[in-house]
């Protein structure tokens, strides 16, 4: 009976145990989660400054106010990413007349490998490189690519996840067009 009564006394403080590290995880992931919130849809875009790789611009985003902006997180090395390229490109004339501004946001180590991402794909579009990271961290970027929708007014209007068809990409140009809210 003693030896029962132990394996039983050590399974309940096992489980009581295993309960409350479970608890302390819980705790300080929700409080992690709380801490770094994720820009989303009905946020106020943050603001930040970057330089552009394919021409001599550097980019603020508060001073597209006025303008759509569609905000693109990538990577050289994402195959989706340079799936949805060739769609931004043919978007892009038709779309910068209209009001719309693209800024690709390079996740890139090197600005040597984006400047020849860029030439092999003959982007047009502004492409800044986020070389340390800090605008990532800003918008708590996961998977890339990911993209913001941004109306005139500096509202994120819609966060995608993942790439983008030609088709998707030209509704969510509506829904961002100056004079269009």
């Amino acid at each position: 009976m003693n030896a029962d009564r132990k394996k039983k006394r050590f399974v309940f403080r096992a489980i009581v145990l295993f309960v409350l590290i479970a608890a302390v995880i819980v705790t300080l992931v929700s409080s992690f989660m709380e801490d770094n919130p994720v820009v989303k849809a009905g946020d106020m875009a943050p603001n930040f400054v970057l330089k552009q790789v394919n021409g001599d611009q550097t980019f603020e985003l508060h001073k597209l106010r006025g303008k759509g902006v569609m905000l693109n997180f990538w990577a050289t090395y994402c195959d989706p990413c340079k799936e949805e390229m060739p769609y931004m490109e043919q978007l892009y004339p038709e779309y910068k007349e209209k009001g719309i501004e693209i800024l690709a946001v390079s996740l890139d180590t090197t600005e040597l490998v984006v400047k020849n991402f860029i030439d092999d794909y003959d982007l047009t579009f502004p492409v800044v490189h986020d070389k340390r990271g800090d605008v990532m961290d800003l918008y708590k970027i996961g998977p890339i690519p990911t993209t913001y929708f941004i109306n005139p007014e500096g509202e994120v209007v819609r966060v995608v996840k993942g790439p983008l068809t030609l088709n998707r990409l030209e509704a969510y140009f509506q829904e961002i067009l100056p004079g269009q809210n």
